[in-house]
């Protein structure tokens, strides 16, 4: 693994847990009222166009990076229609 890669892995680490604090937040107090739909929903779809492209140019850190990202999104969206009222 090149120092190029390695700094792309942590990268996309530190990228995918900023996500995890608001998720925490959410599941502690059961409520996503003021989380956008319109928002989680673009990232979504950015984040699955993001992976999809990694996954055609076979970059790791793509790959990895957005994997977490859409997994705490999904995460976030399913939050948002459980407790979002």
């Amino acid at each position: 693994m090149t120092a190029i890669q390695i700094l792309g892995l942590a990268a996309g680490t530190i990228t995918s847990i900023t996500f995890l604090p608001q998720v925490i937040h959410i599941w502690k107090t059961k409520s996503a009222k003021d989380l956008s739909l319109q928002m989680l929903l673009l990232l979504i779809l950015g984040v699955t166009m993001w992976l999809t492209y990694g996954l055609l140019v076979k970059d790791a850190a793509i790959i990895y990076t957005n994997s977490m990202v859409l997994i705490m999104s999904l995460v976030l969206l399913y939050f948002k229609f459980k407790f979002g009222k």
